[in-house]
């Protein structure tokens, strides 16, 4: 069985500057996969390039659902369910929460939208009590929340979430990790870049280690949460444990 995507040798960057170098990464269907590596390894960079939000692809493949979307405009991949959670939230700040989401499921049928709207307060009761407030007055816990609750709204085959525990206390943060593993469970594939490796391989089925814009580690994520070198530099733990 073919992976739900398939990123073959990528190579990506920004205006001819190289940071991403000979990737090669796979998530099947129902799988939570992650991504995790130090500042400035190339974790965003390697979203951007998939979902084709700034990043440019100057070799390998990009394939989703065995499709080559490699060039395509980042609303075209969308549209087909690859969806992108970027680092920043990128909410539009003047609107409020309901319209956030709305625009989620922006161009669906009626009935859609408000079942949309009804999955998203039923999974984040805090942003019901908020729906008529502008995204910019809300905390960073709830714009992440509506963050993800938007780019639910559009029944994503596959969520992409770049950090999304950044800057967040540590009660959000364990529930914005609850909600990733409720979303795996239900049969959404996630692609996770996080710096959070504790949480992170307790909830992914699979990891895959990025250095310097190359895959330096991969294997199943209890086996990482194991591995010497992991624990010595994501973990906290010491390498000769």
């Amino acid at each position: 069985m073919s992976a739900l995507l398939d990123v073959a040798s990528l190579d990506a960057g920004y205006a001819g500057l190289g940071i991403v170098s000979d990737v090669s990464l796979e998530v099947g269907a129902g799988e939570l996969v992650a991504v995790l590596g130090p500042n400035g390894a190339g974790k965003s960079t390697l979203l951007r390039a998939i979902s084709g939000i700034e990043a440019t692809r100057t070799g390998g493949s990009v394939r989703f659902e065995g499709r080559d979307i490699g060039g395509m405009r980042a609303d075209r991949i969308a549209k087909l369910g690859l969806v992108h959670v970027p680092e920043g939230r990128q909410l539009f700040t003047e609107l409020t929460v309901d319209d956030n989401i709305r625009l989620g499921a922006f161009g669906r049928p009626r009935a859609f939208v408000e079942r949309a709207l009804g999955e998203a307060y039923e999974r984040f009761p805090q942003l019901e009590a908020r729906r008529t407030s502008t995204a910019f007055a809300l905390s960073g816990g709830e714009q992440q929340m509506l963050a993800i609750a938007r780019a639910l709204a559009s029944e994503p085959k596959l969520l992409m979430l770049d950090e999304p525990s950044t800057g967040l206390a540590p009660r959000i943060v364990a529930a914005i990790f609850e909600t990733i593993a409720d979303l795996r469970k239900r049969g959404t594939s996630v692609l996770l870049v996080e710096q959070n490796a504790y949480l992170t391989l307790r909830v992914a089925d699979r990891a895959y280690v990025l250095e310097h814009g190359r895959i330096v580690l991969s294997g199943p994520a209890t086996e990482l949460a194991n591995d010497a070198r992991v624990r010595a530099i994501y973990l906290g733990g010491s390498s000769e444990e």
